[in-house]
């Protein structure tokens, strides 16, 4: 079936107007917690059916005469100079100066673009695409978004319940996330750059109140910090626009596109190499990843939300559409090694973390910066890598964050260390938190395919793959460890499932269940996703697939014969648990004379002694105290060269 033009823009409209509708609904209803709930569901149904719909009709193109774009182009530029000027109250308000210098300038770019632009977009311009990229970027935002807010419903209520807020701020709350998945629409969307330019400063805003959420001091502190940073990606991006405009005579993205290999194109390098620092930004790559560690103060479903479906998946959709632009250029190889870099310096600052959502945040760093050096490496395999582990990261990332948001409303700690044994408290929940861990590092799994994938797009580049197989080998180390803690003993016999609300077992069951199903379908995405649906000059036929198996010119992978096999293992796993749950449970020995107590023993001068175990984290090494500034260094300065080498 191929969508109609009003089919087509309904559906283009509505990805962007039911969240800004749904969101002003819940922002109304004060006390309605029913109702309230009822529009979230509905609104986050009807987008996950709607961007199901759009695999099977992708590409599609809508053009400004398809959807009013006039109208459209000066209600976005009207609306842009509101959003700074808001950015600018908060800069006066919260006496932040890097705020207010970031926002003026913003605000003064704005006007010169307006002068050297067309009064409008013409008739026949494109105004929004969906081609296989979009599409990837819908079905994350679209389906794993809404999930993440099934989720908030019961844990905003537990979180405000132990605030003691006499006055709710869930209608707040929800008019920010809602509001921010359909900025991420819009974004994704966005054919012209001004209008994704609008959209990428609205992400910004929704950050910016959902990290302050809470109001207290570590709070608007860390909204700040990421406020002003995202400012600064800001000003670069409209600073690039300036650029483009004035060299290109355009902002269309697909004209853009249409003369990358034009040797005028080459005029265009400074203004891309802006965009990319905006995109860095957003990622929270070094040396901006203190606004994303800093966000963690935030109620968990934003700390998933942004690492999950929106925030920092908004910098790497913009990287990867603009790959053809740069390729072949110095732009790269710089960022191949950037992006290397950063995946194995986030991954060393985690193995010295024991805080689970620093733990996540610096593997979330680290993940994107691995998706950043495949863009670098810009190759066909390598950019479909890129998309893979965009994919499966926003899945089983959104799972383990509300994992660990479960586990600390019930233990009251997000240390990984008080997770000791949280199979014998939590066993449902640990056990997806584990299911989590290894979809994160096993195979058959969507994350070591696409790291499959980017190991080999990186292996004719040295200085690319000692970073990546470095920060894999930690990678390994610090999730095997957190894996560890949380199946250790005791164990449950009988096994038993612990009281949750419904929407808490919905989504977590839904993500869990997502990313297996999905990492099973991963050959067929590749056909559905990336081919039949690519309108664009990004991906080509790299892989064969047949029976499951992916299969290219350097190798290949049995996807479905090793779920098959992981199926197995799982089914023997029980069958072992079983035949356990009738032996006889025996402490363990402790080197002294027992005591009742399991984990006590009788030591010198007949005191007793509990025993315990914790892990080594090599703070002396790994420490945030210790690598911080010195990675943030070399981040600055391969950002220099990387800026500097524009030729």
């Amino acid at each position: 079936m191929i969508l109609s033009t009003d089919m087509a823009a309904f559906f283009f409209l509505s990805s962007l107007i039911l969240p800004l509708l749904a969101a002003l609904i819940c922002l109304s209803l004060r006390h309605e917690g029913l109702l309230r709930n009822g529009i979230i569901l509905f609104s986050g149904l009807m987008l996950g059916a709607g961007a199901v719909m759009l695999v099977w009709n992708a590409p599609v193109i809508l053009t400004a005469a398809d959807v009013g774009g006039v109208l459209l182009d000066r209600t976005i530029t009207a609306t842009d100079v509101i959003l700074l000027s808001l950015f600018l109250y908060f800069g006066f308000r919260f006496k932040s100066r890097r705020v207010v210098f970031l926002s003026v300038a913003q605000i003064l770019l704005l006007g010169a673009l307006e002068l050297l632009a067309p009064p409008s977009v013409p008739v026949d311009a494109v105004v929004f695409h969906a081609d296989g990229l979009s599409v990837a970027m819908i079905l994350i935002i679209n389906l794993v978004g809404p999930l993440v807010c099934f989720h908030a419903i019961a844990y905003m209520q537990n979180h405000e319940r132990h605030l003691s807020l006499a006055i709710s701020a869930q209608p707040r709350f929800f008019f920010m996330m809602l509001l921010f998945i359909g900025a991420m629409n819009g974004l994704v969307l966005s054919n012209q750059l001004h209008h994704l330019y609008f959209f990428f400063e609205l992400t910004t805003l929704c950050s910016f109140c959902l990290i302050g959420h809470d109001r207290t001091t570590d709070a608007t502190d860390s909204a700040l910090r990421a406020l002003w940073m995202n400012s600064f990606g800001g000003l670069s991006f409209v600073l690039a626009l300036v650029l483009i405009q004035t060299s290109a005579k355009t902002l269309d993205f697909r004209l853009l596109m249409v003369g990358a290999d034009n040797p005028a194109a080459k005029l265009l390098l400074p203004a891309l190499s802006l965009l990319c620092l905006a995109a860095f930004v957003k990622a929270a790559q070094f040396p901006f990843q203190s606004w994303l560690l800093g966000a963690m103060v935030a109620p968990t479903p934003v700390s998933a939300l942004l690492h999950a479906s929106t925030m920092v998946k908004a910098g790497i959709y913009m990287l990867i559409r603009l790959a053809p632009l740069f390729h072949n250029t110095f732009l790269s190889p710089c960022m191949a090694v950037y992006g290397g870099f950063v995946f194995m310096a986030a991954a060393a600052l985690a193995v010295g973390q024991h805080n689970g959502k620093k733990v996540l945040a610096y593997s979330t760093i680290s993940n994107l910066g691995l998706i950043v050096a495949c863009i670098g490496i810009n190759t066909s395999f390598s950019l479909t890598a890129a998309v893979y582990l965009l994919l499966f990261h926003a899945v089983t990332k959104a799972l383990l964050f509300l994992c660990v948001g479960t586990i600390e409303q019930h233990i009251h700690s997000r240390d990984i260390e008080d997770m000791l044994g949280l199979y014998g408290v939590m066993p449902t929940t640990a056990l997806m938190t584990v299911a989590g861990v290894l979809m994160m590092i096993m195979p058959p799994f969507g994350m070591v395919l696409g790291k499959w994938m980017a190991i080999e797009s990186a292996a004719a580049h040295m200085e690319v793959i000692v970073l990546v197989v470095a920060g894999s080998a930690m990678t390994v180390m610090y999730w095997a460890r957190w894996a560890g803690l949380l199946m250790s003993e005791p164990v449950v016999i009988p096994y038993r499932f612990e009281h949750m609300p419904f929407y808490t077992w919905m989504v977590l069951l839904s993500l869990s269940a997502g990313a297996a199903g999905l990492s099973a379908a991963a050959p067929w995405l590749y056909e559905i996703i990336l081919m039949a649906a690519n309108g664009g000059r990004v991906f080509s036929a790299d892989f064969m697939v047949h029976g499951g198996v992916m299969e290219s010119a350097v190798g290949r992978f049995a996807v479905f014969p090793l779920c098959l096999l992981v199926l197995a293992g799982c089914i023997v796993a029980v069958l072992a648990f079983r035949h356990a749950s009738r032996g006889r449970r025996v402490s363990p020995y402790l080197c002294g004379e027992q005591t009742v107590a399991p984990t006590v023993f009788n030591g010198p001068m007949d005191q007793p002694v509990k025993a315990g175990a914790k892990n080594y984290y090599l703070t002396s090494i790994f420490g945030e105290k210790n690598l911080t500034v010195w990675l943030n260094t070399i981040a600055v300065v391969l950002l220099v060269l990387f800026l500097g080498g524009v030729r």
